[in-house]
């Protein structure tokens, strides 16, 4: 590793910094048998015997290859603190880290089902348990409710759920409906989960989902993504190669739901709630964000109306050309029949029938920039390479540099020894790539900035309560 001895630590990179480290996604690893102990105890057994065997079926799906993705061998130790959170609290120091949001690992599974009987148990069982795992390390540690997505209103009770009776305060949904196509249901119903097409909560829904996100505003909870795109009908979808799939996978999805969000004019309607868009990385972002800049310049409506509108068609030039440089089938007369062409042309409809701007609530592009820079939060593991480019202003149109909250991905495989993680995110500092302040907002700032800036009091009585508060404080007055 650049930078540091072999034998550097979290703890000691932790030692060297004057903020604190708030991680905004670790995470869980749940044992099958506590889940059924409590979808049993949600829903009875009829209910835990069902979903005991939907696990037994995912798991041995034809096609389903088997993968390694808990550590074992020297890294048991990191595996058991990933199943137990007291010991998770425990060794934070050892990470170097103060404080951590814990997302669960078999619930990225549980945001799929689409069983309507079965999910709502599933999501109640495991928000109870989450709830109770971690009760009394509220200090230190906090779990993320899952939220299902399916159905506006089951969404809206679990988040009641979850805020009022179990007291969570972090959530992460379903971003992604696989939704069956129409014709099969109606013709085939038996075939139709082979038919399955993702669809978003978040763009073509109308005022659908707009209770869910006034919801989210109301009880102060910011909805975070940690989708990925991978299986059959993806462009992830090897039935032998987990690497294959694996690669960048998350960042697709993340792309998918944060355009959805901001096309779909979510963001616009509620320019107080924050997204986060976890595990990708920055440079997705960083990408999405400056090309939506080039779209806005050729697509606006004023564009559209200056240079793309067929009633505009200067159709005597075109038969002029075509006389002068034509041949025996490129004729004037047939273009001055038929000037319309390519056929995407043939829209004869005024420019803001064909605009995607306005309706999305931006009329100026100043408001892009806004969006990114108020709205939304982008998960970047520590080893990322490119999670400088979040703060690199040259690249970022109007300057700006994009909110990158460090997330450790303790408990999964891609960290083979927790106490490290702060070793490798550092090394952005090492190398350049970041200042002492930049680490500083992504290591501690944009986190409390996203919750805070949803829930005041989200780390009251917690171990950063008044650091978070002063640097919100700081924020307020700049």
């Amino acid at each position: 590793m650049s930078g540091h001895a072999i034998g550097t630590s979290g703890a000691d990179i932790r030692a060297k910094l004057n903020h604190p480290v708030v991680d905004s996604d670790g995470h869980m690893i749940e044992c099958t048998f506590a889940i059924l102990d409590f979808v049993k105890q949600v829903g009875g057994a009829d209910i835990a015997n069902r979903y005991e065997k939907y696990l037994k079926g995912t798991s041995s799906a034809p096609g389903r290859r088997a993968v390694w993705v808990g550590n074992s061998g020297p890294a048991s130790i990191d595996r058991a603190t990933a199943m137990l959170p007291k010991l998770y609290m425990e060794r934070l120091d050892e990470a170097g880290i103060d404080f951590g949001v814990c997302y669960g690992t078999q619930a990225l599974g549980v945001l799929r089902i689409a069983d309507d009987e079965l999910r709502p148990v599933v999501y109640r069982a495991m928000n109870t348990m989450y709830a109770d795992m971690f009760k009394g390390l509220e200090y230190r540690l906090t779990p993320a409710a899952v939220i299902p997505i399916h159905k506006p209103e089951e969404t809206i009770a679990e988040l009641e759920f979850v805020v009022k009776e179990l007291g969570l305060k972090a959530i992460v949904m379903n971003t992604q409906i696989q939704v069956p196509h129409p014709e099969v249901v109606k013709n085939a119903p038996e075939l139709a989960e082979y038919s399955m097409a993702t669809t978003s909560p978040a763009i073509d829904q109308g005022d659908k989902y707009d209770p869910v996100w006034a919801k989210c505003v109301e009880l102060g909870v910011a909805p975070t993504c940690h989708n990925s795109t991978r299986g059959r009908g993806t462009l992830h979808g090897s039935p032998s190669n987990y690497v294959y799939n694996s690669l960048g996978s998350f960042g697709k999805g993340s792309e998918y739901f944060c355009r959805s969000i901001l096309m779909g004019g979510v963001a616009s309607r509620f320019p107080t709630l924050k997204f986060a868009f976890l595990e990708g990385g920055a440079a997705w972002a960083s990408n999405l964000y400056n090309s939506l800049f080039e779209y806005w310049e050729k697509r606006n409506v004023r564009a559209l109306a200056q240079n793309l509108d067929p009633a505009q068609l200067d159709v005597d030039l075109l038969v002029e050309k075509f006389e002068k440089y034509g041949n025996e089938y490129l004729t004037p007369e047939r273009i001055r029949a038929d000037p319309d062409h390519p056929a995407s042309s043939r829209l004869p409809v005024p420019p803001e029938d064909v605009d995607d701007f306005t309706p999305a609530g931006i009329t100026k592009p100043g408001q892009i920039r806004d969006i990114f820079a108020n709205n939304f939060y982008f998960g970047c593991e520590a080893d990322d390479s490119l999670n400088g480019l979040a703060f690199d202003t040259k690249y970022n149109h109007y300057g700006i540099k994009l909110k990158a909250i460090l997330g450790s991905d303790i408990g999964h495989w891609d960290v083979p020894d927790m106490t490290k993680v702060m070793v490798e995110a550092y090394e952005m500092v090492d190398e350049g790539f970041m200042t002492d302040d930049d680490f500083r907002d992504f290591s501690f700032g944009n986190i409390v900035d996203m919750h805070c800036g949803m829930n005041p009091n989200f780390f009251k009585g917690t171990i950063v309560e008044d650091t978070a508060a002063a640097y919100m404080k700081e924020k307020a007055e700049a």
